[in-house]
């Protein structure tokens, strides 16, 4: 055997097996895609949908047009609700004063489950003044729905700046994260996740956070969900009690 054939094996040897490692990443590449194609026909995802499977849907009017921070009363004594994320799940949209009925800016804030003792964080505020927030209106305690359950303005001497459980007597502070004031119920109100388009000033709603709805599995399921291809919840206006 010659000097130069001696001197080629290693390199040749060399060569077969960096071939054969591209060849076992070539596989490998192939596998994973097929994998993810696999996987993307059995959980397709929700078209008009978050990531989470919630429904992104834009709040209207009973006429159809989108609603407008002009629409909405500070400290409204009367019941403003939307249904979301299902159409059986009435929420109430609130714009927040002070006791002069002038907007509050509303932070997220860490809201305690006195349940099981963990926690979230609540969304705060949206709109030009960040006053305007949202949440479940049926209540966590035994599911009571207004106008058994209700807000009651800063001015209202008897539950200022709260929600209010006729029922039972649960209450909840949507300044903060509709958290738990006084019992019998043992959770907050699940929060409702608003977006504000400044340039259109127009508001959608896009996800909840918080304790499940009370009385559903999920908030996904457990009642009548929105038809397919809807893009909007009507915001409805009814006397309290």
């Amino acid at each position: 055997m010659s000097s130069r054939d001696s001197s080629e094996e290693p390199e040749d040897e060399g060569r077969r097996t960096f071939l054969k490692f591209l060849g076992a990443l070539g596989v490998a590449a192939v596998s994973v895609g097929v994998l993810r194609g696999a996987v993307q026909n059995i959980i397709p995802r929700v078209q008009g949908s978050s990531s989470s499977g919630y429904p992104t849907l834009q709040l209207v009017l009973s006429s159809g047009s989108p609603v407008k921070t002009s629409d909405l009363v500070v400290n409204n004594p009367k019941i403003v609700l939307f249904n979301y994320p299902l159409l059986s799940d009435p929420n109430f949209l609130l714009r927040l004063g002070d006791s002069s009925n002038r907007d509050v800016a509303i932070d997220p804030a860490t809201v305690k489950i006195p349940e099981t003792g963990k926690t979230f964080t609540s969304p705060g505020g949206v709109g030009p003044y960040r006053s305007v927030v949202a949440s479940s209106a049926i209540c966590e305690h035994l599911g009571c729905k207004p106008p058994q359950l209700r807000f009651h303005p800063p001015s209202d001497s008897s539950f200022p700046g709260k929600l209010h459980c006729d029922c039972h007597g649960s209450t909840y502070d949507p300044y903060r994260g509709f958290a738990v004031v006084t019992g019998p119920t043992h959770k907050p109100q699940p929060n409702i996740v608003l977006k504000y388009d400044s340039s259109a000033d127009t508001y959608s709603v896009v996800s909840m956070v918080g304790p499940t709805i009370f009385g559903q599995p999920s908030n996904l399921s457990g009642g009548t969900p929105f038809p397919s291809g809807a893009k909007s919840t009507t915001v409805t206006i009814q006397e309290a009690a």
